[in-house]
């Protein structure tokens, strides 16, 4: 039986990589998302300290948290392989930012559905990914993951 791969998709040339700007854009996007990775571990690590106190950690938080430390650890897993060249990670790194900063503002409008403190620590993880929001779709970026 013949052994056979898969090619991948076509990655970014490393010249458009190495565009002082470019590299700028994925520093600032890797320290964002491990910011907000970091910060929702401690989150987690937090919820698991406080379980005993039902008016602090809801189920909902429970679930969010959790969700939230899945995605950053993803987002995190993104930045780096698109910071290397691969397009389908830098789309999904620009879609998960995106989705995530729209689900924090929900979180944090909805009435009575969180706790303050998580509200709280959710606005601070909407700043950091409203950053990378920022630095991935700015015009240089976009340039240099742009087809050809």
């Amino acid at each position: 039986m013949m052994n056979t791969r898969k090619s991948l998709p076509a990655g970014v040339s490393g010249d458009r990589l190495s565009r002082p700007r470019v590299q700028q854009a994925f520093r600032s996007a890797k320290l964002l998302v491990g910011c907000y990775a970091g910060l929702s571990a401690l989150t987690l690590l937090t919820i698991i300290l406080l379980r005993n106190h039902p008016d602090l950690v809801t189920d909902a938080v429970w679930v969010r948290a959790s969700i939230v430390v899945a995605t950053s650890l993803l987002m995190a897993s993104f930045a780096a392989r698109a910071a290397r060249g691969h397009r389908r990670s830098y789309l999904r790194l620009r879609w998960a930012s995106g989705i995530m900063l729209v689900a924090i503002a929900v979180i944090i409008v909805v009435p009575e559905a969180f706790p303050l403190w998580l509200k709280m620590q959710q606005g601070v993880c909407g700043l950091l990914l409203a950053g990378v929001v920022v630095s991935m779709n700015g015009k240089e970026l976009r340039a240099a993951f742009a087809d050809g």
